[in-house]
């Protein structure tokens, strides 16, 4: 019989994720401060989100395989320390260095790293846990998914409010809250001891490989689904920052406060799809098909209205309705649909995946922007469309995806 999980346990898992959206997205409405304070182009601004999605990209498939071989909180204690150091160099360099930018993208390459030990070892950290009770650890993945969701809701908010105060805030803060959830997760969180021994890396590559030979059709679409949905997220998130201080005038705080309301619409759609999928796959694919049309209609047309504010707000927020609703549903498809000695490998090269899209976003708008965004948003929106025929011809309910 297991022993009870805390509480505090559970509040300390949930810190992590919260903790890594917090340290990424909240610099976003900050970018343009970024370029002022620092005479930098949109491009370089754009590389303080890339350089931490690339490092974590590499790492996560490396740190999980660690937390298989040494343990979980082995991996994430030590990642969560590399965070606030990271926050640590970006911010001392910015007070104290007369030219800090490669710093602050060193600062970030070191978050990076720590993001991939971190936030992806939290799922298989949970099956850990509640190893023989399927319905609680779905109810603590659904408490850290919300923990996510309400970072990305809050992030453009605080970030905002904190670079008002001074500019490089943010990175000192980044600090702070890894330094929380680091106490939180060292004194909160008791791993069960290990029974079995973990693979040979030799048999873990196998059976990876295996694993793709067997069910790679559908997982392909489901990661090219995972990259598509947050390169669209983070383009959009940067191009709207962007839009609304450059040609609006809208800055600090408030400008935080209209960036998370299309983050707060995903948030909001995020836990309904979450609740209402409960293992169906016939639901799960109804929702893809949905969410990509949502997306390849919307998509296009937002490059059209840089100039009202209030139809840009509208078409971002269905466009994060749809994304809302893709993701959780992205996740149960892994979860439920492959076998548990293979889940945490492959959930780890998923979230690398998706780092994928969140690497390319930013700089991506940022060179669109200087000319052609409206055709690089058609030809977004038609990525979506294509997307949508490889949900129809290799995720099917008939097959035991």
């Amino acid at each position: 019989m297991n022993k009870p999980i805390s509480t505090w346990c559970i509040i300390s898992m949930a810190s992590i994720p919260l903790v890594m959206t917090l340290g990424n997205s909240m610099l976003i409405p900050v970018l343009p401060i970024f370029e002022k304070q620092l005479n930098i182009s949109s491009f370089q601004s754009s590389l303080i989100i890339t350089v931490y999605s690339i490092a974590a990209i590499f790492l996560i498939p490396i740190a999980g395989y660690l937390s298989d071989r040494i343990g979980r909180k082995k991996v994430i204690v030590p990642s969560l320390l590399l965070t606030l150091i990271g926050g640590l160099v970006a911010g001392l360099a910015s007070v104290f260095t007369k030219d800090p930018f490669i710093w602050i993208l060193i600062g970030r390459v070191l978050q990076g790293f720590g993001a991939a030990g971190a936030a992806p070892i939290v799922l298989p950290l949970v099956g850990d846990l509640y190893k023989d009770d399927d319905e609680k650890a779905s109810s603590c993945l659904g408490i850290i998914e919300t923990s996510n969701t309400f970072g990305k809701v809050l992030s453009p908010i605080v970030g905002a409010a904190l670079a008002a105060i001074i500019w490089h805030i943010p990175f000192f803060a980044i600090s702070a809250f890894s330094l929380i959830s680091l106490i939180f997760v060292f004194f909160f969180i008791k791993v069960p001891k290990e029974k079995d021994e973990p693979p040979e890396f030799k048999t873990f590559l196998q059976n990876t490989k295996e694993t793709f030979k067997q069910e790679g059709n559908w997982l392909y679409v489901v990661f090219g689904i995972g990259i598509y949905t947050m390169l669209v997220l983070f383009a959009i998130l940067f191009f709207l920052s962007d839009i609304l201080e450059k040609q609006h005038g809208i800055d600090g705080v408030k400008k935080g406060i209209i960036l998370a309301i299309p983050l707060l619409v995903l948030c909001i759609a995020s836990l309904m799809a979450g609740k209402n999928i409960k293992g169906d796959l016939i639901i799960m694919r109804m929702i893809l098909i949905i969410g990509l049309l949502l997306m390849g209609l919307l998509i296009p047309f937002v490059g059209f209205f840089e100039n009202n504010v209030r139809v840009l707000l509208l078409l971002t927020s269905l466009i994060g309705l749809a994304i809302g609703a893709i993701l959780p549903t992205l996740d149960a498809m892994i979860t439920e649909n492959i076998d548990k000695g293979e889940r945490g490998t492959i959930t780890s090269i998923y979230s690398s995946a998706r780092f994928i899209g969140v690497a390319a976003g930013p700089p991506l708008v940022s060179i669109f922007m200087q000319e052609g965004l409206s055709v690089a948003l058609i030809i977004a929106g038609i990525l979506g469309f294509g997307i949508l025929v490889c949900v129809f011809t290799f995720i099917k309910p008939t097959e035991n995806n």
